[in-house]
């Protein structure tokens, strides 16, 4: 039996089809990818850092709302909820996890799942933290950036040393609630202060009101030095600590360039902003096709330090030439 369409017919159901097509190319396109950022901190305590891991992410082709989503999970200092949070994102499917901050954030990640991709961040070697096998073949779905955080210990107090040659007795910094990082900077500190003739004294702090009761046992014993090694809460605590190192006219060095800017004496470290570039690079990789277990661990090669010159003539102390041409930058 043939079956004739009249012209009325016929383009009606053509203009049917036409309107079809762009629902069903829209329909073809694919989804935009989703990055998981995953750190211990508040949004307000990266900012830069943010800014620099967006610029890798640029780098690679990638734009936050153009052409891939960001879901961001902060675990404001309470590191009890980054299983939680880290679930969430598995629970999400994102294409890649970064995890960024202390070593838990990467542990956190690791724990939740074996199959997304999880670019870290660490201060200290991953391989003896045991987050991957070997930098050169990570080994698994991480990969990420070491800063060398704990490797530069002995530098910084170095540093200190040459600024205040009269130090005898550096008080440290250390948080209970993140023991992994701090027994590797006690360990680090106690071998070069042995090296150098220096007393180390730990000062125990993971609230705020444990750092004022450890500045407040300065009225009756004042170290001669304080050394603010590398965390997360102390990084979050900078003005706090900037401001009771210069009430009591402790000299210090930190070991971010942010510690300087708001007043600190001296601060050396890695460039911080510039890793978290690097993961923004990798992340864009991994979200091109690139296997973590393919991606080195970057180590950090640009380091900075920077000397508060005002805060040094408001503490009597004058900054030797040596340290003034090393310097990265000179805070008048």
């Amino acid at each position: 039996m043939t079956v004739t369409i009249g012209r009325r017919e016929l383009l009606a159901a053509l203009g049917g089809a036409v309107a079809a097509w762009p629902l069903a190319a829209r329909a073809q396109q694919p989804a935009m990818p989703v990055i998981g950022f995953l750190d211990s901190r508040s949004p307000d305590a990266v900012l830069d850092r943010l800014r620099g891991f967006r610029q890798g992410l640029k780098d690679n082709g990638f734009v936050e709302g153009d052409n891939v989503t960001i879901v961001y999970r902060w675990a404001e200092n309470q590191f009890d909820r980054l299983p939680e949070l880290t679930a969430e994102l598995v629970r999400r499917r994102v294409a890649v996890i970064a995890a960024t901050g202390p070593p838990v954030v990467a542990f956190a990640a690791k724990a939740a799942t074996t199959t997304i991709p999880i670019v870290f961040i660490a201060g200290e070697d991953p391989v003896r933290l045991g987050l991957v096998t070997s930098l050169a073949r990570p080994d698994g779905n991480l990969t990420g950036v070491n800063f060398l955080n704990i490797e530069l210990v002995a530098k910084q107090l170095e540093l200190l040393r040459e600024l205040v040659p009269r130090a005898a007795r550096v008080a440290l910094f250390v948080n209970p609630a993140n023991p992994t990082t701090t027994e590797s900077t006690v360990r680090e500190a106690e071998l070069a202060a042995r090296t150098m003739g220096l007393q180390i004294q730990l000062l125990r702090a993971s609230t705020s009101g444990e750092i004022d009761a450890a500045f407040a046992t300065f009225a009756g014993e004042r170290p001669d030095a304080l050394f603010v090694p590398v965390d997360a809460f102390f990084a979050s605590r900078r003005v706090q600590l900037v401001q009771l190192a210069t009430h009591y006219r402790v000299p210090a060095i930190y070991t971010q360039r942010e510690f300087s800017e708001i007043g600190g004496l001296m601060s050396y470290g890695s460039n911080v902003v510039d890793a978290f570039r690097q993961i923004g690079v990798y992340t864009g990789r991994i979200l091109k096709g690139a296997k973590p277990a393919d991606l080195p661990v970057v180590q950090s090669t640009k380091f900075e330090l920077v000397i508060n010159n005002q805060t040094a003539r408001m503490q009597g102390l004058t900054v030797p030439d040596k340290l003034l041409v090393a310097a990265d930058e000179v805070i008048e």
